[in-house]
């Protein structure tokens, strides 16, 4: 059987179903994040403790990924995605009708769970049907779906919650997705090149593990949990700065700094093609220095210079993302969307963690604490690639030469 061309109308029905796909899981996921501030003045809580409304949903999806995707490597790639997506949306709904925090919790723990069908699943589908020449391209358009999600979930919210309340924004962001599920299960195409396993929870777990004995993906992981942790850490804690005085912006205002999110659909896309064309050490590196850049830029207390240092930040993340996630397919030699899942594992356990962590930081010494955070980790990953780069190169010289004596 063919793989997926890129021009074709199947092709393009794909990239529209897991953009649709990816826009549902991280409006949901991302939702709450303007809205921490507003969380933590009706609970009465700290900004490291409100963060938990995102870092609990977080932690539970990087669990769950684990889950999902070895399920899918039984039940298939469209199934396991396509029930994530319905029950995740059905979970934003009633999320809104929470009275407590602890309540509020629970549902966001239910909602990671259910939310890691899709990120978990999405890139061995791709992997799978997609012709290898395109690949870079079509993950590219995946996570571009991602990141417009993301914006739209942060902006959406913050519009609703200054007219109506963050209830009310929780339950805009469920509807929107549950009608972006359904544009997922028309266009997206049935697997053609799956194989599905036997149900055997000694042999999938076994295949699981295995995956750490390749160190290229074990660097990889690593990538994730720095990138991830940088991210959230930044965008957790940047409305906290711009509510309060010198900018003492509105929530909407705050929102719609979110749109910088368009630079990151800009760049996980062109990124992705440059890493086709020149290789993926080269194009990872300089990303994460464009990341590094822009993360100090936000240190300026100029607001625009600062917004000007969150879309750098934002492209060069963005930027990484992309290849790293694609990278991690072309290392694993087995069940791909189990190391696909572990590569995301690490990803969310990152955000979890720096997310909470970073606002210790932010209590403690401002914004100038979460820079400091955000530098070493870019530093650590920085040098962390460099060593995927010199390992991977080992692989190919010796590949290249027992291909040379087999000649």
């Amino acid at each position: 059987m063919e793989y997926v061309q890129r021009g074709t109308s199947t092709f393009k029905k794909v990239n529209l179903a897991l953009f649709a796909g990816g826009f549902s899981t991280f409006a949901i996921l991302w939702g709450t994040q303007p809205l921490l501030p507003d969380i933590a003045k009706e609970f009465h809580l700290s900004p490291a403790v409100s963060s938990l409304s995102l870092s609990s949903a977080t932690i539970a999806l990087s669990v769950g990924l684990l889950i999902a995707g070895s399920l899918s490597e039984v039940f298939g790639r469209k199934s396991v995605m396509t029930f994530a997506l319905f029950a995740s949306a059905i979970l934003s709904i009633l999320t809104a009708f929470t009275p407590n925090f602890h309540l509020l919790l629970a549902g966001r723990v239910l909602q990671g769970i259910t939310l890691a069908g899709l990120p978990a699943v999405a890139m061995a589908y791709l992997g799978e049907e997609i012709e290898p020449k395109s690949l870079g391209m079509a993950m590219g358009l995946y996570i571009s779906g991602n990141s417009v999600g993301g914006m739209a979930g942060r902006i959406i919210s913050g519009i609703i919650t200054d007219y109506f309340g963050w209830h009310m924004a929780l339950l805009g962001i469920g509807l929107i997705s549950l009608i972006s599920s359904l544009a997922f299960l028309w266009m997206l195409p049935k697997s053609k090149h799956f194989q599905p396993q036997n149900f055997n929870i000694k042999h999938l777990t076994g295949s699981l593990f295995s995956q750490f004995k390749e160190p290229g993906l074990f660097y990889l992981f690593v990538i994730a949990f720095l990138l991830m942790g940088s991210f959230v850490s930044l965008y957790n804690y940047i409305g906290f700065q711009l509510l309060k005085p010198p900018y003492s912006l509105s929530q909407t205002l705050v929102g719609f700094i979110f749109i910088v999110y368009i630079v990151g659909t800009f760049s996980s896309t062109w990124m992705g093609m440059l890493s086709d064309q020149h290789g993926k050490r080269k194009v990872l590196q300089l990303s994460l220095m464009i990341l590094l850049v822009g993360a100090c830029i936000t240190l300026n207390t100029n607001l625009w210079f600062k917004i000007l240092g969150i879309a750098i930040f934002t492209y060069g993340f963005f930027a990484a993302h992309s290849i790293a996630s694609g990278w991690v397919g072309k290392i694993a030699t087995h069940d791909k969307a189990q190391a696909s899942s572990l590569y995301l594992f690490f990803y969310y356990a990152g955000s979890s963690i720096g997310g909470t962590v970073s606002g210790t930081f932010y209590s403690q010494y401002g914004w100038y604490g979460v820079v400091s955070m955000i530098v070493v980790l870019a530093i650590i990953s920085i040098v962390v690639s460099i060593r995927l780069g010199a390992i991977t190169n080992k692989k190919v010289k010796l590949a290249a030469h027992h291909q040379g004596l087999g000649s």
